[in-house]
Order: structure tokens, then C-alpha cells, then sequence
């Protein structure tokens, strides 16, 4: 049904409870591609162990090059993008697949919703060791937001012909920041005009598990701060916040899918800002 791809760095744990909601929670039968930087945690061993297909590098190739290269072993029309500490809710897929039959095209970048860390807060643990899956099963449908416009987060869905296209992520935004965004704008440029946030497909999200665990190291990189904004600007000259305000029209109640930008005062004046920051940038910084 779907390729599900989740790049993951020394978080065996996490990414064994994500494989583990995907076979218990799952309507359909997916294929896993595991991304697996540096993997001295065991990751490796365990996955080859299990069969489990997947790529490798020996050292943090970060984000987006890790999907790029788990992407080529892509055998399902439909990729989709997953954090490692993501513990996926009963039947999101089938709520994915059926918002893609009922969309009719593959003109799309569909997203679920994260729990706890994300727009829904409703903790059951913060970590795998206070993990309250019984509690989350019980209660996870009680929680809801809406079906929400201009998504850009993960686990996002789009079709592999797609993805291809527009080339994946693009690598320059190493380890990741700032990737999500600039995949949309690429898609923005293919003439899609379909990005939506489902609020019935949910998965529980532990958050930034790695990149807390590697916080100030001198020589492992997980986070790139405001780098990733400063090369979207460079890139499109415009910033990211423009782009999710009025291209995307951002975390809005989702009603169609989307026109070209409204040119108002307040577009003209924000638009001044970023070309102004551009160029700063550019010549300046």
C-alpha cells in the first residue's frame, strides 16, 4: 500500500515501538524502509535480523538524504514520511487511503496530526518509559482539532511519481530544518494545490527524542536552528513564514484546495520585509 520511510539515528527503541504500531494499528500492508544513520546502537543488526528492508550510512547523513536513499527501494505508488518516535494510531492509513480516493488525482501532500508534541496536547508519556499506550488507545479519538489547511509536517504522504520529480528533499538543508517547507514550495511549483492535515489520521509523537539526546555535542549535528530559514530564503527569497501564511494559508480549518496568493496591503508589506532580508543575506551577512 504505502512505502513508509523513517530515517532514525541511534533510537532503536523508539523506531522498534513505531514498527510496532505500524503492524498493530495498520489496516493495510506496508512496506518499511528504515533509514539508518551510523545505527552503533544496534539498529542495523536488529533490522537485518528481522528482514526488514533498509538503507545505511555510516555516518549521520541527516534527514533528507536518508529518505532520498530510502526512497530508490520505494515499491508502493505512495511514500510516506515518519519520524522514528511516532507511534502510529489505529487505522491511519485507511483514513489516508481513503482521502487519496476521494481526492481522485495525485496532485497532493497529505499530512497526519501529531499528539502530545504537536497541535493536539494530550500526553501520555514523554518518554518510551512512561508510555501510557493502553491510556492513548482508549481516549486518542476523544481528541481532535479539525482537518486543517497548508501542511507541512510529517507523516506526510505524497505520490512516489511525484516525489521523484521534484527530486525529494533537498540535501542542502542538512541535518533536516527547514526541508519540510521547501518540499512544499517545490510542490507549490509543480502546480499542486492540495496540502492537507487530517485530523482523524493521528500518530503520537514523543518528540525530537534524538535531537534532545545530542543537544551541545561538539561533533554530531541533529539540528540546524535557523539555518534551514536562512537557505529557504536564499532559495526562494522569500521566508518560510510568508510562504505557510500565503501560500499554504497555515493551520487554517481546511475548506478546498488552494488558489494563488491574496495580494493584500499586508502581502506587499511582508513581501518588502522578506526581499529586504534576502538581501541582507545575500550581501551582507
Amino acid at each position: 500500500m504505502f512505502s513508509i520511510i523513517i530515517p532514525t539515528f541511534n533510537n532503536l527503541d523508539y523506531l522498534k515501538l513505531c514498527l510496532k504500531s505500524i503492524d498493530k494499528n495498520s489496516t493495510y500492508k506496508h512496506q518499511i524502509i528504515p533509514h539508518v544513520n551510523v545505527g552503533e546502537d544496534g539498529t542495523k543488526t536488529y533490522l537485518d535480523k528481522n528482514n526488514i528492508d533498509h538503507t545505511y550510512t555510516n555516518d549521520n547523513a541527516g534527514i533528507c538524504k536518508g529518505m532520498n536513499l530510502a526512497a530508490k527501494k520505494a515499491k508502493f505508488e505512495y511514500i510516506l514520511y515518519a519520524h522514528d518516535d511516532f507511534y502510529f494510531c489505529p487505522g491511519w492509513d485507511k483514513i489516508m487511503r481513503e482521502e487519496v480516493d476521494k481526492i481522485g488525482h495525485n496532485n497532493f501532500y497529505l499530512s497526519g496530526i501529531m499528539m502530545n508534541n504537536g497541535p493536539i496536547k494530550f500526553n501520555c508519556g514523554n518518554s518510551i518509559n512512561d508510555f501510557d499506550e493502553k491510556r492513548l488507545l482508549n481516549e486518542y479519538k476523544n481528541y481532535n482539532l479539525y482537518d486543517f489547511q497548508g501542511s507541512t509536517w510529517a507523516p506526510h504522504l505524497i505520490h512516489k511519481d511525484l516525489w521523484n520529480k521534484v527530486g525529494g528533499f533537498s540535501e542542502e538543508f542538512f541535518p533536516g530544518t527547514g526541508s519540510d517547507p521547501d518540499l512544499n514550495m517545490k510542490l507549490w511549483n509543480e502546480g499542486v494545490r492540495v496540502f492537507k492535515g487530517l485530523n482523524n489520521c493521528k500518530v503520537y509523537h514523543f518528540g525530537s527524542i534524538v535531537t534532545r539526546k545530542y543537544k551541545n555535542h561538539p561533533t554530531i549535528k541533529t539540528e540546524s536552528g535557523s539555518k534551514g530559514g536562512k537557505i529557504f530564503l536564499l532559495k526562494w527569497k522569500i521566508s518560510i513564514k510568508f510562504f505557510k501564511k500565503y501560500y499554504l494559508n497555515s493551520d487554517i480549518k481546511y475548506i478546498s484546495p488552494l488558489s494563488e496568493p491574496k495580494k493584500s496591503v499586508s502581502y506587499y508589506i511582508d513581501l518588502i520585509i522578506c526581499k529586504f532580508n534576502y538581501l541582507y543575506l545575500k550581501f551582507f551577512y
